[in-house]
């Protein structure tokens, strides 16, 4: 399926955001202010994505896309890498089985490559089991980044195209990992930081923002609905002046 690009379109636009990304950030230090071990968190933020998941489905979303990882994260601690590698294998084999009969389809996107062979076997059966289904599509975006995603694509696009042809922005874009989703409507972060933490360059044009100073541990479907409120607030005009927008929605 082919997605209007926010920069060459005016993509449709409701007060439910058709797609939410979103930066989980706040595990450690929830756990660190409770006297807890900083992968008490990431435990308890699994707990977090299972309750905005369903949340999302009641309210209309078909897109959700969650930073799980990125590809500056392997500078972390390596007993805390290797907790989140056996956590993500672990949640991958509880919850598939359970997504799939819920009608939700799992993606997972970054350079995968890194991880080992068990975990990589692990993600292609998730993304089959679930291939049809089409209530909602949650990615999780693990070893990503959106410098990689950029580069990757633009690599395939030079693979792919003559020479002497003149790279688009829509060659760009049919080769992002995400090609298969429209940009996200609203983008929010969790844990009191406001930047966007190379997730999502490209696509993130003219998403709006929304950040919170709750841990990703405490963000529930209230919550979501706050961002979703905030959303459904704003005037988006995609380079259009305010009197535009009146005349298009009137």
């Amino acid at each position: 399926m082919k997605h209007t690009s926010s920069t060459k379109e005016i993509p449709a636009t409701g007060e439910v955001p058709k797609h939410i990304a979103i930066i989980m950030d706040g595990n450690g230090r929830w756990a660190t202010k409770r006297f807890l071990p900083r992968v008490a968190g990431h435990v308890k933020g699994v707990d977090a994505v299972r309750g905005v998941v369903e949340a999302c489905i009641k309210r209309g979303v078909k897109y959700l896309t969650l930073f799980a990882f990125s590809s500056e994260n392997w500078r972390r601690p390596p007993d805390e890498v290797s907790f989140l590698m056996r956590l993500f294998v672990t949640a991958l084999e509880k919850e598939v089985r359970k997504m799939h009969e819920n009608g939700i389809r799992l993606k997972i996107v970054g350079d995968l490559t890194r991880f080992d062979l068990d975990l990589q076997k692990a993600i292609q059966d998730a993304e089959a089991l679930t291939l049809g289904n089409e209530k909602l599509t949650v990615t999780v975006c693990a070893n990503y980044g959106g410098r990689w995603d950029i580069t990757q694509a633009v690599n395939r696009v030079r693979a792919k195209a003559d020479q002497a042809e003149q790279i688009t922005e829509e060659m760009i874009a049919e080769n992002l990992s995400m090609a298969y989703a429209p940009e996200p409507d609203l983008f929010i972060r969790t844990g009191g930081e406001t930047r966007i933490s190379n997730f999502l360059l490209w696509q993130l044009a003219y998403t709006e923002l929304y950040f919170t100073d709750k841990f990703w541990p405490e963000f529930d479907a209230a919550a979501l609905d706050l961002a979703i409120a905030s959303f459904g607030g704003r005037e988006r005009r995609f380079g259009r002046t305010s009197a535009q927008v009146g005349t298009t929605s009137s």
